[in-house]
């Protein structure tokens, strides 16, 4: 399949997903994961209406972002480190993996101007993910209230690693998140209006648990070689 015929695959796909919880598809934003994706390729995609991109590495980023420049948003969907920070507020508008408060307070100390970011949960409990624990989720959010250059837009997570295999494993971990959310929201006295949650083997199953942002990249590009 083309990547026009693919994206409208992934928009059907979508829509039922939402009509099966009764739920309008305009909500679900799409950020097509580019990770060792050519320049023609994602240009493609940007011409069939692709308006986000995300990458998992700032390295790779800084190679593509002077070529592509800002004809889309860039985020920073993968674990960003903290030698990272400088060049990863130059290019992404919204960052998907604050994930301690060591990163927290380089992001603070760097920013010229705040920056938009998602904290992230690993609600999987796996040793080999990064995130925050579900169990200190409201608190580390409590402990970023200072942070002048930090606007916490919301959640994300990570489906465990085996459900490529079983994409309803996947759902757990998304209803679990999207419950800290109300949580932290009530608590906190707060609005985290990003759910960034869902990749291609289970974005459908994230959307029925609450997600407004999927994260996919296969299902528009095809498999990387």
């Amino acid at each position: 399949m083309t990547v026009r015929e693919n994206i409208a695959q992934l928009q059907e796909h979508i829509a039922h997903a939402c009509a099966r919880v009764n739920r309008n598809p305009e909500e679900i934003t799409i950020v097509a994961v580019t990770k060792t994706v050519l320049i023609p390729k994602i240009e493609e995609v940007i011409q069939h209406g692709i308006t986000i991109i995300g990458e998992n590495r700032v390295q790779e980023a800084k190679t593509k972002f002077p070529l592509i420049g800002k004809k889309v948003t860039w985020h920073m969907i993968g674990h960003l480190q903290t030698n990272k920070v400088k060049d990863a507020l130059k290019i992404f508008s919204l960052i998907h993996s604050l994930d301690s408060l060591k990163l927290a307070q380089e992001i603070e100390k760097k920013a010229g101007t705040p920056i938009d970011c998602l904290i992230e949960v690993n609600t999987s409990h796996e040793p080999t993910k990064f995130g925050i624990d579900p169990e200190n989720a409201i608190n580390f959010y409590a402990a970023l209230k200072d942070f002048n250059k930090l606007n916490i837009k919301g959640l994300m997570t990570i489906g465990p690693g085996w459900a490529i295999q079983d994409k309803e494993a996947s759902r757990p971990c998304f209803r679990l998140l999207a419950s800290l959310k109300d949580d932290i929201e009530k608590t906190c006295k707060c609005s985290l209006p990003i759910l960034s949650m869902g990749m291609t083997s289970d974005y459908e199953i994230a959307i029925e648990e609450g997600a407004n942002m999927i994260r996919v990249g296969t299902a528009i590009f095809g498999p990387r070689g």
